[in-house]
């Protein structure tokens, strides 16, 4: 079976790995600091946190900035329901807002439109590796004086008419889940250029303490959403491999394109001029009228494993029963959630490997 991705993961990884076996410190460390440098260097940021996963780091994010019970927080909609839980789990209420048809990222304008009194965030998502038009949305931001978190999970890497995603808001937030460029199996981070934001990310994100000179005084009510040297090793090590990692996937995009192009009933992913694209994930739609989980179970039977793009959080029971969304209330969203195809895309694929992608794909649309 043609795994969708394989993490590449080697001899480096575990040298870094019992490099902190070895030195006995385990937990939230040196080596955490040393990733979180490596990130800062990449991306540019003033502070970064790194956190047990994306999704802490987007709750924690929503902490810091004030969000409170009852607060409206907009969201895009075509997104992993992580970013609309986190909002719940905040007891704010998620206001979905539909996507773009061929970037699949935030619609400016429907977010304009669902900005009510009480609106309080935006959480707007880069989907695959591709940056939402972050102009059009940090414009109706500051219309309307609203802070953005970006939930750049699947984005580190890609950039935005030159600024590298997640340092375009006032906060942003990636994962390292092994779908993703680089990975440590499990983990996240926040960037910011907000002094004040990082002073409350550090403080909350263990426990609420602050260290003095033999102990902790705990002026908040933290949470525990620390990365352990452990993990943090892995990621130093992948951070190496970030440019090979990225360009491979690029190159690979570029050839399964060429490949796909012929092929009746499809649209392939898009990039935007100004924008660099990592393809965290290869993501096409199909047309009206072909069945996407038929596509998924013939190719697996073919021997290549895809999956569906990613979820329409209003389509979702959790969203309607407590939201009262129904099923099309976001038309593009809940159309490429029934339409979308994730591809396999990494940079350890062949030639051959691709143009199985591509023949599994054209004889399973028959």
């Amino acid at each position: 079976m043609l795994r969708l991705n394989l993490p590449a993961t080697g001899e480096d990884e575990l040298a870094e790995v019992r490099t902190v076996l070895a030195s006995g410190y385990l937990t939230q460390g040196p080596k955490v600091q040393e990733f979180e440098r490596g990130v800062q260097a990449i991306v540019g940021s003033k502070h970064a946190f790194a956190m047990s996963s994306a999704t802490t780091a987007l709750h924690l994010a929503l902490v810091a900035l004030g969000i409170k019970p009852g607060d409206e927080v907009l969201v895009s909609d075509f997104t992993y329901p992580a970013s609309g839980n986190v909002i719940v789990q905040q007891g704010a209420i998620p206001v979905c807002v539909d996507v773009l048809p061929d970037t699949y990222a935030m619609d400016a304008a429907d977010l304009e439109r669902r900005i009510t009194t009480k609106s309080r965030a935006i959480m707007v998502v880069h989907p695959f590796g591709l940056s939402a038009d972050m102009e059009a949305v940090n414009a109706v931001a500051a219309r309307h004086k609203l802070p953005v978190i970006e939930d750049a999970a699947c984005a580190l890497g890609a950039k935005f008419r030159g600024r590298w995603c997640g340092t375009m808001s006032d906060a942003g937030c990636f994962s390292f889940h092994p779908r993703k460029s680089v990975t440590t199996g499990e983990g996240g981070m926040i960037v910011t250029e907000r002094d004040d934001l990082a002073q409350k990310i550090s403080v909350l994100r263990s426990h609420g303490g602050v260290r003095g000179q033999w102990y902790l005084r705990f002026d908040e009510a933290g949470f525990n959403y620390r990365l352990s040297d452990i993990l943090a090793a892995v990621g130093v090590a992948q951070l190496k491999k970030l440019d090979w990692l990225i360009n491979g996937k690029r190159a690979h995009a570029a050839r399964l394109a060429g490949l796909l192009a012929g092929i009746k009933g499809i649209s392939l992913p898009v990039e935007p001029a100004g924008c660099l694209h990592t393809y965290q994930s290869f993501v096409i739609v199909l047309d009206a009228g072909i069945d996407r989980d038929a596509v998924i179970a013939r190719m697996r039977e073919r021997g290549v494993e895809t999956t569906l793009g990613t979820y329409a959080m209003h389509s979702q029971p959790f969203f309607q029963r407590t939201y009262g969304y129904k099923p099309g209330d976001l038309p593009v969203s809940d159309r490429l959630f029934r339409q979308t195809l994730t591809l396999p895309l990494y940079p350890q694929m062949t030639e051959a490997d691709l143009q199985l992608v591509a023949k599994s794909l054209e004889l399973s649309l028959r």
